[in-house]
């Protein structure tokens, strides 16, 4: 049976990126993301709802969002869904969701005064922080053009 899981989220960050590293080096970083959402409901009342999402990102792409990210920051998110389980000091089992992000392209325009990866301060299109392509999931790159100006359809 054929299988999928890719996930693509929008929103903004709900309080800056924590970092830290295994104690193999390893660079992680746990992100939350809030994403609101608008209705109307049978009454004709429109209705805001928002949904919070765990994120986690690893290496190279854990740092960048660490440096360049702050609370509020709009980003768009690809990734894979992800279900850890552990077990609590007192033998309790538990188990969070979350989304394993494989690509973190940042929408807003980052901290004040910070110079932006690749050194790209007066670039008209944001940064991407994205992990190797061998990470487990085929990378595209970000702001990259076909060169031709066509309209591909």
């Amino acid at each position: 049976m054929a299988s999928l899981n890719r996930v693509f989220l929008m929103g903004n960050l709900t309080k800056a990126p924590a970092l830290r590293y295994t104690p193999g080096g390893a660079a992680v970083a746990d992100l939350s993301l809030a994403i609101n959402s608008t209705y109307v409901n049978k009454a004709g009342e429109r209705k805001d709802e928002v949904c919070y999402v765990d994120i986690v990102t690893w290496g190279r792409q854990a740092e960048t969002a660490a440096e360049y990210l702050t609370k509020g920051s709009p980003v768009f998110v690809e990734g894979r869904l992800q279900l850890d389980s552990w077990e609590t000091g007192e033998g309790e089992k538990r188990s969070k969701l979350r989304v394993r992000a494989m690509r973190i392209q940042f929408l807003g325009r980052g901290k004040a005064g910070a110079p932006r990866p690749g050194g790209a301060e007066a670039a008209d299109e944001p940064p991407v922080a994205q992990e190797p392509a061998d990470a487990g999931i085929d990378s595209v790159p970000g702001g990259e053009e076909s060169g031709d100006g066509d309209v591909p359809f």
